[in-house]
This record gives structure tokens, sequence and C-alpha cells, in this order.
């Protein structure tokens, strides 16, 4: 039995090759770690001979759990070149003894022609003692202002940052921000202002004026002192009804005539009162507007207070119902890591087996050459064995 070549396709199925391409898929996987420490960032400046500050700072961005951002002074750190430095940003709120690894390169690129940009790198230790780093002296002025280049296009800059992180201590926990951390804050400023509001609540209590008359006259009958009495007793009770500024001014009329069963002070008091009658019930009346709008107001207050109540209420309901939503979460978690931990146990004895496998079928394709030569030798062997096999019989045949 003849046996052909290897298939291109079974060739490359070779152990060797499979092996050479774990190390290459081993060597990707490292090379994807390495991206998560790594990162870039291009600022652009515009209006940058417009600029007047002595220094300018990009807006901070972030590298493997790290803020960082470029300093630049325009017209330079005491040298007549553009100075440049990649600084740490929050460097006063990190913990004591904090430090920093990093690869770093500084660019300014060159609009026009790219292959002109200038780029410098550095390896760095940044700490709390020199956050940061960087270049005095990175291009002359007269260079970066050249109209003829293309540092300056349409007066932009563009300064970029390439970052690798090598080590950090203490390590970055990079922790995603829950939703729930912007509603507590806001509702624990809510809850203070509820709590004040309750503590402070003022009762108001409505103010009355009561005065007895005398029962008795003598140029009004007594029936009209009764009525008069009657009158001022209600005006004097709520003077705000309809009409009952007119009541107490006849009131005051009729009393005021009166010349028995009044006392002495009771007649002072009521000629005291009439006399600044208009200004005593314009007093009145402005009180009572005043104190309208006040219980309005009071009214509308105690209202946004159940409002902000509920609203709490309502919030203490989310933020459990969100509690509970991140526990699942975390149990979702740990069981999506049991089975990533799973599934990639199971990829690598996979990738055994492969290789196991390709060792089988090459050993099997050798085995069927091998086969075909034995049975080629067996075939031969049977026909000279069956030669000698019918001259042994011929010889028996005649002797025995």
């Amino acid at each position: 039995m003849s046996s052909g070549s290897n298939s291109p396709g079974l060739a490359a199925c070779s152990p060797l090759l499979l092996c050479r391409t774990l190390q290459e898929k081993k060597k990707k996987n490292m090379d994807a770690l390495n991206d998560v420490n790594r990162g870039e960032f291009t600022w652009k400046i515009n209006y940058f001979t417009e600029q007047h500050a002595t220094k300018l700072y990009s807006e901070a961005f972030t590298v493997s759990g790290c803020e960082w951002r470029i300093v630049v002074f325009p017209k330079g750190n005491a040298t007549d070149h553009l100075s440049l430095y990649l600084d740490v940003p929050d460097s006063a709120t990190l913990p004591k003894g904090w430090t920093r690894k990093a690869k770093f390169s500084l660019s300014v690129i060159d609009q026009a022609n790219n292959g002109l940009s200038i780029r410098k790198e550095k390896q760095h230790d940044f700490n709390a003692t020199d956050s940061g780093w960087g270049y005095p002296c990175f291009i002359p002025l007269t260079e970066l202002h050249d109209r003829t280049g293309g540092y300056l296009a349409n007066d932009t800059l563009l300064i970029k940052a390439e970052v690798y992180v090598l080590t950090v201590i203490p390590p970055v926990n990079i922790q995603p921000t829950r939703p729930t951390d912007k509603f507590d804050s806001y509702f624990t400023s809510l809850e203070e202002l509820v709590n004040a509001a309750e503590t402070n609540a003022v009762g108001v209590g409505s103010s009355s004026c009561h005065q007895d008359g005398a029962s008795t006259a003598e140029i009004p009958t007594l029936e009209e002192v009764e009525k008069a009495k009657q009158s001022l007793k209600e005006c004097l009770s709520d003077l705000f009804k309809l009409n009952m500024k007119e009541r107490l001014s006849e009131a005051l009329s009729t009393l005021s005539s009166a010349r028995t069963g009044l006392s002495p002070e009771q007649q002072i008091a009521i000629e005291r009162f009439r006399a600044n009658f208009s200004d005593l019930t314009s007093d009145f009346l402005t009180f009572e507007q005043d104190n309208a709008e006040y219980e309005l107001h009071k009214l509308q207050k105690d209202r946004r207070l159940f409002a902000m109540k509920k609203s709490h209420e309502t919030h203490i309901l989310y933020k459990q119902l969100m509690d509970d939503l991140a526990k699942e979460e975390e149990e979702l978690k740990r069981k999506m890591e049991g089975v990533n931990s799973r599934r990639n146990k199971l990829l690598s004895d996979w990738e055994i087996l492969v290789v196991d496998c390709e060792e089988a079928k090459l050993g099997y394709k050798d085995e069927l050459k091998k086969l075909a030569e034995v049975e080629e030798k067996k075939r031969i062997a049977e026909e000279r064995m069956s030669r000698s096999t019918t001259a042994w019989s011929n010889l028996k045949a005649q002797f025995c």
C-alpha cells in the first residue's frame, strides 16, 4: 500500500508549529496585559501665541489607574526654549510614600511633516518630592515659531504624551464608580435639610384681642349700648371679617356717647382707640395681609418639606434596590469568574489534547507506512513459504 505526502493543512498542525503558536498566543496575552499599563494623550492648544500665562496645564488623563497631565511653558522655563514636562496632578492627595515608575515620551508634532516631529523619551520615578519631570530645553522658541515649519499650524500646537507605567506603590485599586455614590451624596444633604426643618419647626398661634364694654347708657338707649358692646366684642375678636371695620366704628361711636355703664378707664380706652382708629385698623389690616402671606408661605414650605421627605423615603427604597442589584452583580461576577476559570482550564486542556491528537495522527500515518512495508514483506514471505511447503510435501511423499 502506497502512502502519499502530507497535505499543507496537516503539516501546519505539526507539534513544533503548534507549540510555537501557543508561545505566540502567550506573548499576545502578555502584550494585552502591557497595553493596560500603556496610554497616550494628545493636547491641542489653540491660539498658542496669544497665551500669556507662564505655564499651561493640560486636562488630566489616566493610564493604569494613575492620573497624569502635561505642563508646558510657552515662553520657556528660564530658557529660550519651549519647556515641556509630565506631571502627577493629584500628588498632594496620594498616600504617604507613594511612587510611580514610568517610561514616557513627549512629542511636539510637526503638522506639515510628521517625520519632522520632535520626540524625547525618558524613564523616571515620580514621587511626592519629585512629581514632575521633563525637558526645560525641548525645542528652541525660534524654531518653534518659524513660519516655514509646521509646529504652529494655524497658531495651534499639538503635544503628545505616551506613558508606560512600570510599577505603582501603593497599587492602584481601580474601582468603578457606583451609580449610588452621587445619589447618596445628594440625599445625605437632603436628609440634613429635612431634619433641620423638623427640628426648627415654628408653631404660630393666632392672636386675638378681647375687651368688655358697659351694659348701661345715658344718651344711647340700653338696647343700643348692648348692641354696641356685642359689635365691639365681635370686632375685637376678629377684626378682619367683611365690613368689620364699619361695625367697629359704629360701636365706638355709640359707646363714646354713653355716659353711664362704662368705667372711667373704659371710657378713656374707647376715646384713645377712636382717636387713633384709622392707624390702628390699618395696622390690623396690614398685619392680616402679612400674616396671610406668612401662612401661605408656611403652607408651601410644609408642602415642600413633605415632598422632600417623600423623595428621601423613595431614595432609601431605591438605594436598597441598588444595593440588592450590586449584591446580585457581585454574585454574577463570582459566577463568571468561576465560568471563566473553568473555560480557561478547558481551553488549556483542549490545547494539550490538540498536541496529543497531532502526535497520534502523525504516529498513525507513520504506522500506515510501516504496515504497508511489512505487509509487502509478509506477502513475499508467504510466497516463499508456499514454495517451501510444496517442496517439503513432495519430499515427504517420496520417503514416507
